[in-house]
């Protein structure tokens, strides 16, 4: 009965899917879709980016969160588009949502898009949102365990970017434990230490980010 109720909702989401695919490939645009628990850094180390790759990069960011617009509004502080997605309980992101969003934001002259997704470790990396690569962002604040216990999301995942470790010497995380959990379920997976507030790490995401949207501009 699960299985049933639960086709059609991500057949419909997956046809969604396929038709934002066409329309990112049409404007050359490298979509990502950025994932975490609440609390893990997603945003700041999203303002990192987006201020440290201003003038060399042209970014567009959807942004997701059960209410207010307090992201968004962070987000625009740094010269990216942005526009706010408010599920109101909702825990994730669906096509639908991202389509609406994408016309409020507008496509043209971006380079990038993100799509940072309600934080949550299991509901969004079901839902395929027509993007490029899923970037998983763990926090040394959590347990060094949660690529076990939630091993779906990182399965799904090209790039895990294991953030706050200028946090390490206070905090009782193993990332050689936690980087271990990660690739039994995704021996693929790109695993970036970093700290967004001290810039540590970040030249090594930078050049992944730079590299993928040189690759998809040449398969486009």
């Amino acid at each position: 009965m699960q299985v049933e109720v639960a086709r059609p909702i991500l057949e419909s989401n997956d046809t969604g899917a396929a038709q934002l695919r066409r329309r990112f490939a049409a404007h050359g645009l490298l979509v990502l879709n950025l994932l975490s628990s609440p609390g893990s850094g997603k945003t700041t180390l999203l303002e990192r980016t987006l201020t440290d790759l201003r003038g060399m990069l042209r970014f567009g960011v959807i942004e997701g969160d059960c209410q207010t617009e307090n992201d968004a509004r962070r987000v625009a502080a740094t010269g990216a588009r942005a526009v706010q997605i408010n599920t109101y309980g909702g825990c994730h992101l669906d096509s639908a949502m991202v389509a609406q969003a994408c016309d409020q934001l507008g496509l043209e002259d971006l380079d990038v898009l993100v799509i940072e997704n309600v934080g949550n470790l299991v509901c969004p990396a079901e839902f395929d949102l027509g993007e490029d690569a899923k970037i998983t962002i763990l926090s040394v604040t959590e347990g060094d365990d949660k690529p076990e216990k939630y091993p779906f999301i990182f399965s799904q995942s090209q790039v895990m970017l294991l953030s706050k470790i200028d946090l390490l010497p206070y905090v009782p995380f193993d990332p050689e434990r936690a980087s271990t959990f990660a690739r039994a379920v995704n021996p693929d997976l790109a695993i970036f230490p970093v700290a967004a507030l001290t810039g540590q790490g970040m030249d090594a995401w930078y050049t992944w980010l730079k590299e993928r949207l040189a690759a998809k501009r040449q398969d486009h």
